[in-house]
């Protein structure tokens, strides 16, 4: 297959050799095209000796052969990788005033990008409106992931490694296997996510038609105009999930209870998602249970109260009401609205649930999984331990995916995301069976 691997300026630039060279040793006719600040950080020599094929960057070489239309005609696939955030708005305004531009243009193949800068600019509004113009054209994307950046820095935006682009590469040339929903074998009790299957976002639609909730963030029950009782939950391993399961093809309802913007912010320009903000838990069982017959696939991520409470007060409560004591609050028990999502459902309908839990060891951490799947009544529960410093507010997590028939069907670690598409992908067995 004709290859052509464009690389922009980023510092991520090196890792694109390996890239260029996994290319190569798959037997592909690979044609990198830098851009002029690319070469600054890798030097033509070392692109030519990988590719083994001549480098150039302007539309005014080999004019004879149309080299800046006819790369673009004979591509099979086009890769841009690193795919800075000045790349990514080039792309989106059609710009072409170099070879990587034209050939853009000029292709009819499929474009896989992979993203790498810094935090800030990957969640600034124009990356995130570019990334949605660019999908919404069938541009494929993997990546970012979190990690560590130039300098001090650490967040999303690190380009995903050689190894995951080339993975989603390959099953965009259909030369790798495929993840699709008629596979039956449960695979080992317990299963890493392997490096080669943490791509950030996957080319493969293996979700394509399903339609899915997502519930994400945590509840807020108030006590009067002011406070509320709540708890830690960002809302990253939520929306992680609505936008692995959109980029590979779902229609997604993303239901975000207190999500701060910035972490909705790629959701919410993701053509694939719809967002239904809520707060309480009654916002939340109510949103949701008036869609939940239309779905294929229920995931209850977020972090929803067991308690309210009972009178909640109109004005604020003030100190100087009560000055010798502090004031009782009574509680009870909110609906348990995931039981009752699984007591509901209908056949075929898939039901997800989450329990984040403390506990002395992963021993008993999976017992307190098992009883609550078998109180809720779940096809498949999603459990992870938490802390002062595990589980809530962190880019990494750890899930034990545990079915109805109380076995660990898979252990995923690594970044949110990948979090997300070992949980996909393990939804996808559930519901083969």
């Amino acid at each position: 297959m004709f290859i052509v691997l464009g690389v922009t300026g980023g510092i991520a630039a090196y890792k694109s050799v390996m890239l260029a060279r996994a290319f190569v040793e798959a037997g592909h006719d690979v044609h990198v095209v830098p851009t002029e600040d690319a070469l600054r950080f890798v030097g033509t020599p070392t692109w030519e000796a990988i590719s083994r094929n001549p480098v150039t960057t302007s539309v005014h070489d080999d004019v004879p052969e149309v080299r800046h239309v006819a790369l673009g005609q004979r591509a099979d696939l086009v890769v841009v990788a690193p795919a800075t955030a000045n790349t990514l708005a080039r792309m989106t305004a059609g710009l072409a005033d170099d070879l990587l531009g034209t050939t853009l243009l000029a292709t009819r193949a499929p474009v896989l990008v992979a993203p790498a800068m810094h935090t800030e600019m990957w969640e600034h509004p124009s990356t995130v409106h570019n990334i949605a113009v660019l999908r919404d054209r069938g541009v494929h994307v993997i990546g970012p992931e979190s990690g560590r950046l130039t300098g001090t820095d650490s967040g999303p935006g690190r380009m995903t490694e050689p190894d995951g682009i080339a993975q989603a590469a390959f099953a965009l040339l259909g030369d790798a296997p495929q993840h699709t929903a008629g596979t039956t074998d449960p695979g080992p009790a317990t299963t890493p996510l392997p490096a080669a299957d943490a791509g950030e976002t996957r080319a493969i639609l293996d979700l394509d038609g399903i339609s899915m909730l997502v519930s994400a963030g945590g509840t807020r029950e108030p006590i009067d105009p002011v406070r509320f009782i709540g708890n830690r939950s960002s809302g990253r391993q939520g929306v992680a999930i609505a936008l692995a399961a959109a980029d590979r093809g779902a229609d997604v309802t993303l239901f975000a209870a207190n999500i701060d913007e910035s972490i909705l912010a790629a959701a919410d320009a993701h053509p694939g998602i719809v967002i239904v903000h809520v707060s309480s838990a009654a916002d939340l069982e109510h949103e949701i249970s008036v869609r939940a017959d239309g779905a294929d696939v229920i995931v209850m991520t977020a972090a929803v109260s067991d308690y309210r409470v009972d009178g909640t007060s109109d004005q604020k409560i003030r100190k100087e009401d009560h000055p010798d004591e502090a004031p009782t609050l009574h509680l009870v028990q909110n609906p348990d609205i995931l039981k009752g999502l699984a007591t509901d459902r209908w056949p075929g309908q898939t039901i997800i649930g989450f329990a984040a839990e403390t506990a002395e060891s992963t021993e008993e951490l999976l017992e307190r999984g098992r009883r609550k799947r078998a109180r809720k009544g779940v096809d498949l529960l999603a459990v992870n331990e938490v802390g002062w410093s595990s589980g809530f507010e962190q880019e990494q997590n750890t899930l034990h995916l545990i079915d109805a028939h109380d076995d660990v069907l898979r252990t995923v670690t690594g970044t949110k995301r990948q979090a997300a598409e070992g949980l996909l992908d393990t939804i996808l067995r559930v519901r083969a069976r």
